[in-house]
């Protein structure tokens, strides 16, 4: 059966090509993908499975693929959401909804996947055990669309759960995993500091909410030089100090906004505690009013080492000669969803090298030119493939 997935996928690289191209074409915002859930649900109509349809807080699409032989149940994610970016690659089949573009590789993550999962369909009374096809909506936005398909208990009977990435950090053939907290965590918070007005000339009549801003903004950094341990990750960005007034008027208030990564949840916690107590802080010292609001997004991604290194044999043992090379990577500082299926489900989330030929300086994930080698499909899909079968013993 293996052999035979292998040389099926092989042979149905240029429609994951054109499924990704269509996509790619027309695009659709975090929670707004009504015409891409409806695409992915029509591929799926007339097949023997089952298809569950909005699923969580959005259009998710949970597609059953019952095999023939008694086993256990895992689980398969594709990501399908695109961003609120203008398109600037000059493809001939770049975006035609303006503003709004997949700049994130979601298209290339859903084609691979519905070209897969056809295949395995098509196989399916050979397979021991039942796979769960995880059309995921709403990635790029929290709270996502992850946290609730887990709420809804779809995917109770769910063992094991597998995911990929595309990234331009390797060219195509490429194929890194890394074991335990794999990607960052994130936070968000925004802070309102309310002070008192008046002329520049008279500061005493005034309480400056500017520089109570300021002294936040340079407070918020010893967090991470003075109150996290040297060998934990943690980033905290002020990415919007809105303070725009006349040159000569001391403003009544601003509005900060901010972003955190952390690669644990205890650290996590200690960011959280210490925002709230400088906030507090800046209140006492500087006699101004601050309103904080902080929400907790994403958690750090874990991969289950033992799955991990599952995968990576599965892998390294599959001689394939469009897997060039699987090799154990750093861990990274972006966050990622399918955290929160692996808080429950033990998995492992591996990213898929997609460098564009004869490219050094790749643009990454979200930038305006971003484009992949679309060889990198039907490696995602041979890799995803060899899992399934090395996972249920399949050769």
């Amino acid at each position: 059966m293996r052999k035979q997935l292998i040389e099926m996928l092989e042979a149905r690289k240029d429609e994951m090509i054109e499924i990704r191209r269509y996509l790619h074409e027309n695009p659709e915002l975090s929670f707004e993908e009504e015409n891409t859930a409806k695409y992915i649900e029509d591929f799926y109509k007339g097949k023997d499975v089952e298809i569950q349809t909005d699923v969580g807080n959005g259009h998710g699409i949970i597609v059953t693929i019952k095999g023939g032989k008694p086993g256990k149940t895992i689980g398969l994610r594709a990501d399908f959401d695109a961003l609120p970016i203008k398109e600037e690659t000059g493809l001939p089949f770049a975006s035609k909804n303006e503003g709004v573009m997949h700049a994130c590789g979601h298209d290339g993550h859903t084609a691979y996947m519905m070209v897969l999962a056809d295949c395995l369909i098509q196989l399916k009374d050979e397979l021991p055990g039942t796979i769960k096809i995880i059309h995921q909506h709403a990635e790029e936005v929290p709270p996502g669309g992850a946290k609730s398909i887990v709420e809804s208990g779809a995917l109770d009977d769910v063992e094991n759960i597998f995911g990929i990435h595309l990234l331009p950090i390797a060219p195509a053939g490429h194929v890194g995993y890394h074991s335990g907290f794999s990607f960052a965590g994130r936070s968000y918070f925004k802070l309102g500091v309310q002070g008192v007005g008046g002329h520049g000339s008279s500061p005493h009549m005034a309480n400056d909410a500017i520089v109570a801003g300021a002294h936040f903004v340079t407070a918020l950094q010893t967090i991470i030089s003075r109150r996290l341990n040297p060998f934990d990750m943690g980033v905290i960005t002020i990415g919007s100090f809105d303070g725009k007034g006349t040159f000569n008027v001391i403003k009544d208030r601003v509005e900060l906004e901010g972003d955190i990564r952390y690669m644990t949840g205890d650290t996590s916690k200690i960011i959280e505690k210490e925002v709230r107590r400088i906030a507090k802080g800046i209140e006492e010292e500087f006699g101004v009013g601050c309103d904080l609001t902080y929400t907790s997004d994403y958690p750090p991604l874990y991969n289950d080492p033992e799955i991990t290194a599952m995968v990576q044999g599965f892998l390294e043992g599959a001689n394939d000669p469009d897997i060039k090379e699987v090799k154990e990577s750093p861990p990274m500082s972006p966050s990622e969803d399918f955290a929160y299926y692996l808080e429950k489900i033990p998995g492992c989330y591996f990213f898929i090298g997609c460098t564009p030929k004869g490219v050094e300086k790749p643009y990454f994930n979200h930038n305006p030119k971003f484009d992949i080698d679309e060889d990198s499909l039907l490696v995602a899909a041979k890799a995803v493939g060899y899992v399934v079968c090395g996972y249920y013993g399949i050769e």
